[in-house]
């Protein structure tokens, strides 16, 4: 088939598909609220102009993947030739301005919002911060200039990409503060991003028995499946424990329906880390992806009731 442009919708929905916008929501409105909440008194406001941020925040994604994509190709295509772009129907180059226009539409967006808080021709802390996200997210698409070392050595790699989580979570924070700093307070979100986004990572890449490969690595392979599970279920019991400082910090009297609504989305996933680490299938693995991601979607949910509870919501 020709590579065109016109199967870049195929692309998308293969590699980046319309779904994983509804926890780049969540997660956005929660960092939003949250630097809301931080910074100023009474009702926290969600306003129109806020489409403008999550526009910035889903094309930082999309960047994420578009880096991906190219830093990738050639092991993918060894291992997953029938996919989109490594079947020809749409090329490097294509992606090239998939990601051009992403950055793009950040760079703006950053500005924008800053243009509503600070005088004309000024640039403020939303700007300050997407410029440490993107300069991150071009240093893991360029694998810090250290592919070959890093590649041998997963966990350091994964820990090197892992931090742009945090960063991306505060500029988001910092979208909703106008003028106003964000306060250290702000480092229990970076630190719950941080957490989940490991916790998802080492899931997805805790692969079955008959999905190993010599020429992919995993953390099945580097602390086996038993390893695998219980460090995904050490980070799952710790993002816990960030929640619980999060909702401790935002209301006033926390009680036994908060505490609910993160430890049952915490244990739910151990059912299937036990599993597989029994019996490791790709099957396994799906259902825990399913169940990690799902723990990640619920603390973020559970922390923007909190906030909204703890002070209202504003339709601006």
């Amino acid at each position: 088939m020709t590579a065109s442009a016109r199967n870049l919708p195929a692309w998308f929905q293969e590699r980046f598909p319309p779904a994983h916008g509804v926890l780049f929501a969540v997660m956005f409105v929660t960092a939003l609220l949250y630097g809301r909440f931080l910074t100023w008194e009474g009702e926290v406001t969600l306003w129109p102009f806020d489409v403008v941020g999550f526009v910035a925040v889903w094309c930082f994604f999309l960047t994420l993947r578009v880096f991906d994509e190219h830093k990738d190709y050639e092991l993918d295509l060894r291992n997953h030739p029938d996919r989109v772009l490594q079947s020809g129907r749409v090329t490097l180059g294509h992606l090239k301005w998939v990601g051009g226009v992403a950055i793009l539409a950040q760079a703006v967006g950053s500005a924008a919002i800053d243009a509503q808080a600070y005088p004309a021709g000024d640039f403020g802390g939303t700007v300050g911060w997407w410029l440490l996200v993107i300069t991150w997210t071009s240093l893991m698409g360029k694998e810090f200039f250290a592919s070959e070392w890093l590649e041998e050595r997963l966990v350091l790699y994964a820990l090197s990409h892992m931090v742009v989580m945090p960063l991306a979570l505060v500029w988001m924070a910092r979208m909703g503060t106008g003028t106003n700093a964000l306060p250290l307070d702000v480092a229990w979100l970076a630190g719950l991003s941080f957490l989940s986004g490991a916790a998802f990572e080492v899931t997805r890449k805790a692969k079955g028995a008959e999905e190993e490969r010599a020429t992919i690595q995993s953390y099945s392979q580097v602390w086996g499946p038993r390893g695998a599970a219980a460090v995904v279920g050490v980070l799952l019991v710790a993002q816990a424990a960030v929640e619980v400082a999060m909702l401790r910090l935002i209301l006033e009297d926390v009680g036994p329906g908060w505490y609910a609504g993160i430890v049952v989305p915490t244990l739910l996933p151990f059912v299937g880390l036990a599993l597989y680490a029994k019996d490791p299938t790709a099957k396994a693995r799906k259902v825990n992806e399913a169940a990690t991601s799902l723990a990640m979607l619920a603390a973020y949910v559970v922390l923007s009731a909190a906030l909204i509870s703890a002070r209202g919501l504003a339709w601006g």
